[in-house]
């Protein structure tokens, strides 16, 4: 890492991670440990677990974990350098800047400074005589000039290089290009624009910088519809929340997610500043945790149309253990003038119906309940026999899913009503599916717990181990080196390459070079050198409990394990019967520590 050692050491220790997460998180104090809501993912049930003795954080449920670098990595979705000036800002030190580090820092600025420019050559170059189709495109969709220049429209030329040619004129490498997503190597060596005779929309984050580009192909052009930046250093779309930039500051209670850009700048001209769009990608956790800090309530609007609806109802299943309330904005259905029913997206409505009409849907957008069984009724023929109990049968596990009973009851009666049937038979019903699904929960889980093995392995499968027993032992080593660093004077010649799990051998050879280094050994101060991944199965490993009262016996116990498993992986000739008999004892002690 660039960023002195020394300097990360001095940051982890003056920021306490339960000061930290506290920011954020409301926790509880429950035995040594403080608990809360998981802000990575969604949960009822407090799952989320920080240990201000070990200075980490680990979710039992998604399995994320780190130290203080690492949370505000994931909280604030940032790089670590980005993360440690930060932390650093928080605690009144200053970042010394040096080699990689600096490097790094000067080449995001650079890719942040050409996605500028490139938004500046596109809008130009709509304004210019270059850019009529693009503006007569825009003119026919409704976009007024105003609102064009307020979300930085632009035109992409019909050319194969015109933007490169542009930004190689201002001092810009062809890599810079390529790393920005505005261009693509070809064949021979050089490098063609990525987006052509399109209309270009600057992505903007929060923070209002440009990070990349989506755009709309013209009528008459051949290709996809839409076209995004590819992923990059800056844009990385499963993150990204179109005009939140401007949605943010909106003074309406709430949030209006829809599925297309040109559905928010419409929507925004007609006086809606609260719309925002995901970045041509289906909506994800991410996505929910992020509009979660901006609203308390998010109200979906989809197109009317079969898929549309197929999206709002994924999109509930998501967003069902959100901390959001959520509603849903159903546009009334149109016909062409055969009365056939056609698609109809907000752009459409507001054009057709304007803001006064939108404004009257917005406000009587149904809760995502009752949306639920209007669209189960919707689908079935409750005048007929069969359609009520096929509706029935899709409304009992629709009602049986809410936690709340008073939900239930409510919602349960609703149902009930609508088939034509008593409320306590409705209620049976519901009580009794719930009791189902329970007994087959435990009986999954029980099923799952008789396989130990499998119970054993990393939640992430990259991280999955070869040798269940010798990783055990592993994860002892890594625990006991944590709780007690003068223990690596102990291990002897344990080599990393000795390790089952490279993530294993790779965090026991870091713990060797800090200590060597004189070095702190805190978890949080590996952030720079772990991936999310490897940080959350890092801290997982920490929570396990290991005994420190004889500690050196342990560790002499683990050793032994490694190195036998190390020898028989290398085919050193150990006595086949005494192989045989070790792999009966692994197969016994599946389910329990190598030494407790």
């Amino acid at each position: 890492m660039a960023i002195p050692e020394q300097f990360i050491d001095d940051l982890v220790a003056r920021s306490d991670i339960a000061d930290v997460v506290s920011s954020y998180v409301h926790l509880t104090r429950k035995g040594s440990n403080l608990w809360g809501l998981c802000p990575f993912h969604n949960e009822k049930t407090p799952s989320f677990s920080v240990s201000p003795d070990k200075q980490i954080y680990h979710c039992f449920g998604c399995g994320k974990g780190g130290g203080v670098i690492s949370f505000v990595m994931e909280m604030e979705n940032l790089p670590f350098v980005d993360a440690v000036k930060l932390l650093a800002k928080r605690a009144g030190l200053e970042v010394p800047e040096s080699g990689e580090n600096e490097a790094y820092r000067k080449k995001r600025v650079r890719l942040l400074e050409l996605s500028k420019d490139a938004a500046r050559f596109y809008h130009d170059y709509l304004t210019g005589p270059g850019g009529q189709r693009v503006r007569d495109y825009i003119a026919q969709r409704q976009i007024s000039p105003r609102t064009a220049t307020r979300f930085g429209l632009g035109a992409a030329p019909d050319q194969w290089d015109a933007l490169t040619k542009a930004m190689t004129a201002k001092g810009y490498t062809k890599m810079d290009l390529i790393d920005a997503g505005l261009a693509v190597a070809g064949k021979n060596g050089g490098i063609y624009d990525k987006f052509r005779a399109r209309l270009m929309l600057p992505v903007i984050d929060v923070r209002g910088e440009v990070v990349g580009f989506t755009s709309r192909i013209l009528p008459g052009e051949e290709g996809a519809k839409y076209l995004n930046t590819p992923e990059t250093t800056l844009f990385k779309k499963g993150r990204l929340i179109y005009a939140l930039n401007f949605a943010k500051n909106t003074k309406r209670p709430n949030l209006v997610l829809v599925e297309g850009n040109i559905d928010v700048i419409t929507l925004h001209q007609a006086g809606f500043d609260n719309v925002v769009a995901t970045m041509g990608t289906a909506l994800t956790e991410e996505h929910a945790r992020i509009l979660a800090r901006y609203t308390k309530e998010l109200v979906l609007c989809y197109d009317n149309d079969a898929a549309g609806k197929q999206s709002t109802d994924r999109v509930l299943n998501i967003l069902k253990h959100a901390d959001l309330s959520v509603r849903v904005l159903q546009l009334p259905n149109a016909y062409d003038a055969e009365g056939k029913p056609v698609k109809q997206d907000p752009d459409d409505f507001i054009k057709k119906f304007g803001p006064a009409a939108f404004e009257k849907c917005l406000n009587g957008s149904a809760g995502q309940n009752d949306y639920r069984l209007d669209s189960l009724q919707a689908r079935h023929d409750l005048s007929d026999e069969e359609g009520r109990l096929a509706y029935l049968k899709e409304a009992v596990a629709t009602v049986a899913a809410l936690q709340s009973p008073i939900e239930r009851e409510i919602y349960g009666n609703k149902a009930a009503a609508a088939a034509g049937i008593s409320a306590a038979a409705m209620a049976q019903e519901v009580a009794r599916y719930r009791k189902d699904k329970t007994w087959q929960a435990r009986r999954a889980q029980a099923k799952k717990d008789l396989s130990p093995a499998t119970q054993l392995q990393p939640k992430v499968r990259q991280l999955r181990y070869d040798n269940i027993r010798s990783a055990r032992a592993e994860e002892g080593v890594i625990r006991l080196l944590f709780l007690e660093p003068a223990l690596l004077e102990q291990t002897g010649g344990l080599l990393p390459e000795q390790f089952s799990s490279p993530l294993l051998g790779r965090i026991y050879a870091l713990l060797r070079q800090r200590h060597s280094q004189g070095l702190s050994l805190q978890p949080g101060t590996l952030a720079g050198d772990l991936t999310a991944e490897e940080m959350g199965h890092l801290t997982g490993i920490l929570e396990q409990p290991e005994s420190r009262s004889n500690s050196s016996q342990a560790l002499h116990d683990y050793l032994e394990i490694i190195e036998t498993e190390s020898a028989k992986r290398g085919g050193t000739g150990l006595d086949p019967l005494m192989a045989a008999r070790d792999k009966f004892r692994e197969k016994k002690s599946y389910g329990g520590q190598p030494h407790e």
